[in-house]
């Protein structure tokens, strides 16, 4: 191993490194993106790539439609596996519940949609047409 990996207590990582290092973004331009457009808060604010990451911190990055809330409990320069990138931080209880229950109400709405599944073919159109006629 290197003399940085996520055993050192005086290794700084910036913010946008971490977050690929961790795996929750694809590419470190993507995390960087990310960061400077806001939509990662560090410790509840709004904070630039640039920033040093600490043990303990809490962040707030966007995962899909959701927004993840996790504490940052490692730190690494390097991009690790899955199963290490994930031993870098944990995700706040109230945070998993939250995107539960907004996967949930996704699920539901998109049963009761109103729009149709697919467009209607020319016969349907004709019996539309037909419908709203009379």
């Amino acid at each position: 191993m290197s003399n940085r990996d996520a055993n050192d207590t005086d290794v700084t990582v910036r913010l946008d490194k971490w977050l690929w290092a961790a795996r929750l973004f694809k590419t470190r331009a993507i995390a960087r993106e990310m960061v400077q457009a806001g939509k990662v808060h560090y410790n509840g604010q709004r904070t630039k790539p640039s920033r040093n990451v600490e043990p303990g911190a809490m962040i707030k990055v966007p995962a899909g439609w959701d927004i993840k809330e996790i504490k940052v409990l490692g730190l690494s320069e390097k991009r690790l596996s899955a199963p290490l990138a994930q031993a870098l931080y944990e995700e706040t209880a109230e945070s998993i519940a939250q995107r539960e229950s907004n996967q949930e109400a996704r699920k539901f709405s998109a049963f009761h949609s109103p729009r149709p599944e697919n467009r209607p073919d020319k016969k349907q159109r004709r019996q539309i047409i037909k419908f709203k006629q009379q």
